[in-house]
């Protein structure tokens, strides 16, 4: 009869990915995956696999903790509402990361995708997921006569796409409210028929 684990999935699971999170994958040992959940490592290749599988579940973990739970939450208002709400998070997240480890999602873009087709084909299909919570809720807007139609829903999902880019490889370095914002600002503004006097002048 096999034994009970004597751990919680889930909480192994927060542990590995703060510490994955923290260093990146290559930076991750197994022996810092162990010291960091508190079981052995016979117990976490039993449980999850090597460390690549260990880094897909955390990874798989935080999209759905942290990605889709906000998507989820923004969705529920007004398009341009969704999209300023979607952006103060970040804003607000990245400024309190007092340890500046980013996004773990842009982070793997950049450490591991490049090496591995498989996680660049998981990290592409997230962007994407994002890309098109955008274009949606332009499209919505620009239906409600909320926000602009100079450019297509695609054209503007795919600049806040690359704004948010920009602003998590940004706070990395430079987590400052003002910075961000200002990095911001301009793409809201963009967006808001009545915000600025360029959409009253054209």
């Amino acid at each position: 009869m096999a034994r009970p684990r004597e751990f919680e999935e889930g909480v192994v699971l927060d542990a590995a990915m703060e510490c994955f999170w923290n260093r990146g994958y290559e930076a991750t040992s197994m022996r810092d995956l162990v010291d960091k959940t508190g079981i052995t490592g016979a117990s976490l290749y039993n449980a999850f696999g090597d460390k690549r599988a260990i880094y897909q579940r955390a990874l798989d973990r935080y999209v759905e903790g942290s990605v889709a739970a906000r998507l989820a939450r923004c969705e529920e208002l007004p398009p341009l509402e969704a999209i300023v709400a979607f952006f103060d998070d970040i804003v607000s997240r990245s400024v309190e990361d007092r340890s500046r480890k980013g996004c773990m999602l842009v982070n793997a873009a950049l450490d591991v995708a490049p090496h591995d087709d498989e996680f660049q084909r998981i990290v592409a299909e997230v962007m994407t997921r994002i890309e098109l919570f955008f274009r949606d809720c332009v499209q919505k807007g620009q239906e409600q006569g909320a926000i602009t139609s100079t450019m297509s829903a695609e054209e503007l999902g795919r600049h806040l796409l690359g704004v948010l880019l920009g602003v998590r490889v940004l706070a990395r370095v430079r987590p400052d409210r003002i910075l961000l914002e200002g990095v911001v600002r301009p793409a809201i503004e963009l967006l808001d028929i009545g915000s600025s006097p360029r959409h009253r002048d054209h």
